[in-house]
């Protein structure tokens, strides 16, 4: 006898691609004010996340690894608005490609939505950078959170191209997955759990995300009194990491797993 799944039941993976497809569908579809404003606010989450991140791991006499832990797991606060209270999320949008694999929407659909929610991103980014800055949040500690937004923005201007470019491709494999993961729960609670390990790994491991960057470094730009940040290495940052949050979300996880459960359903399709 067949019986019906526990609403505490997860969805199985199968299902989960066909979820990510719909979603894509929609996705692809909304209208673009909705979609500019849901991408503000997932630029000013995220951007939240990472500030959260800066003050956590300031000063901390934990170690390595334990510090790096706790900052990942509060980075997490991101990504859990971003799916729970709603909005829209560049890197997260890479599994659209899901759809477009499909053939249910056309590639001028996809680059628009990826573009908008970028857009958006950004100005969500630099309008929390601007709050946060006139807030004096850097100023917590005497200083050291301040201190502490120089240091991480100047590591990542510093990071040569090419390692940029594959931390961003493993970050947002790692994004993408906690989407998935994400979709495949039920309640918020199990959306929360499933988010938490991929991301605060991610952070700890220290991949590079093309949108929080866009809070880290102009927020350490902003910090920075004695020039250590490179207006180069931001810009060449941002475009090796944008282009590896890019391979890392619509290969890594949207094909294959398109490749893996929906495959052979289109092909079967007339």
């Amino acid at each position: 006898m067949h019986e019906e799944p526990h609403l505490s039941d997860a969805y199985p993976p199968r299902e989960i691609a066909r979820q990510v497809e719909r979603l894509g569908v929609a996705k692809a579809h909304a209208d673009a004010l909705s979609l500019l404003v849901l991408a503000v606010l997932a630029g000013a989450f995220i951007s939240l996340g990472a500030l959260f991140f800066t003050v956590v791991i300031t000063e901390s006499g934990l170690g390595l690894g334990p510090t790096r832990l706790l900052g990942g797991l509060s980075f997490c606060l991101g990504l859990i608005l971003v799916v729970v209270a709603g909005a829209e999320l560049f890197t997260g949008n890479n599994l659209i490609a899901m759809a477009w694999a499909s053939r249910l929407i056309g590639t001028r659909e996809v680059l628009r939505n990826w573009l908008l929610t970028y857009v958006g991103n950004v100005v969500g980014c630099l309008a929390t950078v601007l709050l946060v800055v006139w807030a004096d949040v850097a100023a917590l500690g005497e200083g050291a959170v301040g201190e502490t937004a120089v240091r991480i923005a100047r590591a990542k201007a510093d990071l040569p191209l090419a390692e940029a470019f594959i931390r961003g491709i493993l970050c947002n494999a790692l994004v993408c997955l906690a989407v998935w993961l994400a979709i495949g729960g039920r309640s918020v609670t199990d959306k929360i759990l499933a988010i938490l390990f991929p991301i605060a790994a991610f952070v700890a491991i220290g991949f590079e995300h093309s949108i929080a960057n866009w809070f880290f470094l102009p927020f350490g730009l902003a910090m920075d009194a004695h020039d250590a940040v490179s207006i180069v290495g931001i810009g060449r940052n941002i475009v090796a990491v944008t282009a590896g949050n890019l391979l890392g979300g619509t290969l890594l996880v949207a094909g294959v797993y398109w490749i893996a459960y929906l495959r052979n359903e289109r092909l079967q399709t007339p």
